[in-house]
């Protein structure tokens, strides 16, 4: 079987089992096309990168393409294993971009449909704080919590995956989980509360309430920007309720005539989208832990921007 998968998960050319101008699929297009969502979350999770994901779901594309079915006895976690595998070494090749990176880089930002928000796992999963501690994972490690603690994959299915035995895979995954804990925001918070501390926060932001920003912003809160050398950003983090605070308002103080702050839904959890003369500057996402602001995560990169122009669907 030839061809290229396209973006809606088939393929370009009609091959053997389909009918050109539109018909049936071959059996490894279905499965490939019924399980894509789950595949492109597989490698967003390992990667912080949509464009990345996107580019792993293309190469399992080819290696699935000359697979012999008759030989894959759960197709599903096949399909899992040549992503992995995939994401894997791209993970390597993307930790050397990141050592040249031009100031802080964050994970791209998603703008994704609010059926992933009632997933409440998997939104935890994928929010920007929990992608910035998935970060600080070595590329095995990160791989074997991700299939793990997010897909509940076991051990001998993930020891598979990672080339690893299962005895290896089980420390891994121990020493991963005590390392997440330790760094993750201290409990899931609810869409709802979110919202309510996003509000507050626009409106301070809006209004110039400077006091109103230091009451939703946590002391020790710390702000990061991402512009990839493009944008202008902060090139390291901003410390401390009163540096974050005049240093949003002033900046945004300055393009307040042609500013739009609205909000919107950013890898399951809501967030801010910043618009200038109606095109989009920024994403903001934040970090929540007892109802205040703990975390600022501001994606500038046009780059990483991309993503937010359409839905995606995440998976597990």
């Amino acid at each position: 079987m030839n061809g290229k998968y396209n973006e809606d998960g088939g393929r370009t050319g009609a091959t053997t089992g389909e009918v050109a101008g539109g018909g049936r699929t071959d059996p490894a297009t279905e499965t490939f096309v019924a399980h894509r969502n789950l595949l492109f979350t597989v490698a967003y999770e390992m990667l912080g990168s949509a464009a990345d994901a996107e580019d792993v779901l293309q190469e399992t594309w080819l290696r699935w393409a000359g697979v012999d079915l008759g030989t894959v006895r759960d197709r599903r976690a096949y399909l899992v294993r040549i992503t992995t595998r995939q994401a894997l070494g791209r993970l390597r090749a993307l930790g050397r971009r990141k050592e040249s990176y031009v100031g802080t880089w964050l994970p791209e930002p998603l703008l994704t449909a609010p059926d992933v928000a009632e997933d409440v796992e998997l939104a935890d999963s994928v929010s920007m704080a929990m992608m910035l501690v998935l970060e600080t994972l070595a590329p095995t490690e990160r791989a074997v919590f991700v299939l793990r603690e997010v897909f509940d994959f076991g051990y001998d299915e993930i020891a598979e995956a990672v080339g690893k035995s299962p005895a290896a895979v089980r420390q891994i995954a121990h020493r991963a989980r005590a390392h997440v804990a330790a760094r993750r925001p201290r409990g899931i918070v609810s869409p709802t509360e979110t919202r309510d501390a996003l509000d507050a926060f626009q409106r301070a932001i809006e209004t110039g309430d400077l006091q109103s920003l230091f009451g939703i912003l946590a002391p020790d809160v710390v702000l990061l920007g991402d512009g990839g050398g493009v944008k202008q950003a902060v090139p390291r983090p901003i410390l401390g309720a009163d540096k974050v605070g005049r240093l949003l308002l002033g900046g945004l103080g300055k393009v307040a005539a042609v500013a739009s702050l609205r909000p919107t839904q950013v890898n399951g959890h809501p967030a801010l989208m910043l618009r200038l003369d109606g095109e989009i500057d920024t994403v903001l996402a934040v970090r929540i832990d007892e109802g205040l602001i703990t975390g600022l995560y501001a994606v500038r990169n046009p780059e990483k921007l991309s993503h937010m122009r359409r839905e995606t669907t995440l998976h597990r």
